[in-house]
């Protein structure tokens, strides 16, 4: 999504491409990776000569929080705060982080 957030729309060659840069990485993996996202609502296509362009389905945020919470759901059955007290241990999160987590908590309390 990363890819195709920056170039606002892609195929799924110029995405393989842009993913090798970093990695090497199969074209029929981007490909299904692609599949997926589309399927899921993140990624809509149209046909673009002999190809298909892909752009985002949805902002950002959207896409962002629905991963997040499908992660959630996954991995910690669906409660955040162990993810929390994971990255504050894994020194993930910085002071400033761990203190703007508080004055949110704050203030969605209320």
């Amino acid at each position: 999504m990363k890819v195709i957030w920056r170039l606002e729309k892609a195929t799924v060659r110029d995405v393989c491409e842009a993913l090798r840069e970093k990695r090497e990485i199969a074209y029929t993996t981007v490909m299904t990776m692609m599949k997926i996202l589309e399927d899921k609502g993140y990624l809509k296509k149209i046909r673009v000569d002999r190809a298909y362009e892909y752009r985002p389905a949805k902002p950002r945020h959207q896409v962002v929080g629905a991963m997040v919470r499908d992660f959630l759901d996954r991995v910690f059955d669906g409660a955040a705060a162990p993810l929390l007290v994971h990255l504050a241990k894994d020194r993930r999160l910085s002071k400033g982080d761990r203190e703007m987590i508080r004055r949110l908590t704050e203030e969605i309390d209320e």
